[in-house]
């Protein structure tokens, strides 16, 4: 079983670029492995990292005042190809929430997959964000799964965010969809027996 999702209050890292593809999240020479471990330290990889290997210090991933496990990125997060390693990527590094105002769909889903929640803000919510965060590292944000809602601690402004129902149980109870069936293995014993009847 997973960490169950309730309410996380953290620190932000934010990404104030829009339109960051999955080839920009984990670059395809890093796509051979198959376990979901050890993507992290590969996220953001050409971006994070100079070709000689040392970190690039105007990279957020590597300024020291960014810290927590919410990344908040720009519109138009996880576009290219569908390809899930990015999200393993970001649930690798520590990440358990990305706000952006807009994801690619299957990206979403893939985040949702990994563990990691994708909350979908408004233009206006997300560069209030980044506003924020810009005035004061230290600004933290609480998103509260059970409610549905992000707030900006550092002003107070909350929004509601949408969740498909069924991914929210599965995140509430640490569950992925093998899990879940197994949850309900008497309910669909039961359901088959009556069919046979």
């Amino acid at each position: 079983m997973n960490e169950q999702f309730s309410v996380i209050t953290s620190r932000c890292v934010p990404l104030k670029v829009e339109n960051v593809d999955t080839d920009q999240i984990i670059p395809a020479r890093f796509l051979k492995a198959t376990s979901r471990e050890g993507f992290g330290e590969n996220l953001f990889r050409d971006w994070r990292f100079a070709p000689d290997g040392s970190k690039r210090p105007d990279f957020p991933l590597n300024n020291p005042a960014y810290e927590g496990c919410i990344l908040v990125a720009g519109k138009n997060f996880g576009c290219g190809s569908s390809r899930e390693h990015a999200a393993w990527a970001i649930h690798d590094y520590g990440f358990r929430v990305v706000i952006s105002s807009y994801f690619a769909d299957i990206h979403k889903q893939n985040e949702l997959n990994c563990f990691v929640l994708p909350v979908t803000v408004s233009d206006d919510f997300l560069a209030e964000l980044f506003a924020s965060i810009e005035a004061d590292p230290a600004t933290e944000v609480r998103v509260d799964l059970p409610a549905q809602t992000v707030t900006n601690l550092a002003t107070g402004r909350s929004e509601h965010f949408a969740i498909n129902p069924y991914k929210k149980e599965c995140l509430s109870r640490g569950l992925d969809d093998v899990e879940y069936l197994l949850s309900r293995r008497d309910d669909i014993l039961q359901f088959e027996n009556s069919r046979q009847n």
